[in-house]
């Protein structure tokens, strides 16, 4: 790390590591971006990919199509803001049509459902919206109007990733509507511009979303990712219990220290690489371990969701391999090896968040989405 991020040497400004929570945030990248590098580890390879557009705007492969992209699990301990990984079977829904009643280039969100009755139906200011604009206009879609609605299987604020999977299904179906002409790296760009807009600039939800698995943030300038493959042989659950406590990202974000101490930095970082290195082995025992680790953000968010400390001290003394918060909260997640014991272990975490946080709780044991945000369904044009 270069000397000039320590401010002064025994302490270390947070502000100016993390564009999203500094007051001088650097100002997001236009829709016209570089190739992102994505490297894959395990075997280890890298490749630059760019999308190739022609200067008209291409026809509509669909009538319609029907995405759905993965809930995430960011931070994951010690990775504030550069690690997350994909959940396995909840998630958004969106399905896009063409829509002659719509002006060409422009979108409309005609129903929103689930849990997102919240939401605005302005696309300028929903996150399937915004993305699906994002899309667009990488596109230069100028002949057809399209039709969005948004089917809400995540709960909002609930440290899942609600926002980025909205963002990241829209994107997708956008993207297949037109023949799949996008690459990785504009479907991410894409997912950026939209969590911007509610959450800051940070792609340790909205990258695993659409790529699926573990995903690390090497850089923000440009923007790198490196994909971490977990043994498909080895078995890993996640615990997630989500509390009926609503802990918005921007709020929760505020929390944060300013400064932290070297130390804390130094820890946080070993802690990390020992994350990393035991996705790539497979070993949930040290993950677990790293999981739990966070000395500089769980801290401080911690005391903001009634009951988490005690949530995740039953979480690992009934087997848990390790326990956190999920992204910005409230959810808790643990790790382990075995179905079974998941649900016990979601049981215990339930009965914590009740005795002492006085919060009813809902658990759920999911696997690792290993694909990410694909194409559910399509109906071809007449």
């Amino acid at each position: 790390m270069a000397a000039t991020f320590y401010q002064p040497p025994s302490s270390l400004n947070l502000n100016r590591l993390n564009p999203s929570i500094s007051s001088t945030r650097q100002p997001n990248p236009p829709l016209s971006l570089p190739a992102l590098n994505i490297s894959r580890c395990g075997p280890l390879f890298s490749a630059v990919t760019s999308s190739t557009l022609s200067v008209s705007d291409p026809e509509p492969v669909y009538a319609s199509v029907k995405s759905f992209a993965p809930a995430t699990v960011a931070n994951l301990g010690p990775g504030f803001d550069f690690l997350g990984c994909a959940v396995d079977g909840i998630g958004d829904f969106v399905t896009v049509r063409v829509d002659p009643d719509v002006p060409p280039g422009q979108v409309s969100i005609s129903e929103i459902s689930g849990a997102g009755n919240k939401l605005s139906k302005n696309p300028l200011w929903n996150c399937a919206g915004i993305a699906a604009i994002a899309v667009m206009k990488m596109l230069r879609i100028q002949s057809v109007g399209l039709s969005l609605s948004l089917e809400k299987g995540l709960p909002l604020g609930s440290g899942l990733g609600s926002s980025a999977a909205s963002a990241a299904a829209a994107a997708v179906a956008v993207n297949e509507l037109f023949g799949s002409r996008l690459s990785v790296s504009d479907l991410v760009f894409a997912g950026l511009e939209s969590e911007s807009k509610v959450s800051g600039y940070h792609a340790d939800n909205v990258a695993p979303s659409i790529m699926g698995g573990f995903v690390l943030i090497r850089s923000y300038d440009p923007l790198e990712l490196i994909q971490l493959k977990f043994p498909q042989e080895k078995s890993l659950f996640f615990v997630l219990v989500n509390p009926e406590f609503e802990a918005p990202t921007k709020k929760m974000r505020a929390a944060l220290p300013a400064e932290i101490p070297m130390s804390s930095h130094v820890w946080n970082c070993s802690q990390a690489g020992a994350l990393v290195a035991s996705v790539l082995q497979g070993d949930l025992p040290g993950l677990g371990k790293a999981l739990s680790s966070d000395k500089i953000v769980e801290p401080r968010r911690a005391p903001l969701i009634p009951g988490m400390e005690a949530v995740k001290k039953a979480a690992i003394q009934a087997g848990a391999f390790g326990c956190t918060i999920s992204g910005a909260g409230p959810t808790a997640v643990a790790v382990t090896d075995d179905e079974e014991m998941g649900m016990e272990i979601g049981e215990r975490m339930v009965e914590a968040f009740i005795q002492e946080g006085n919060l009813k709780a809902l658990a759920m044991v999911k696997r690792l989405d290993r694909v990410g945000a694909r194409l559910v369904s399509s109906a071809p044009r007449s």
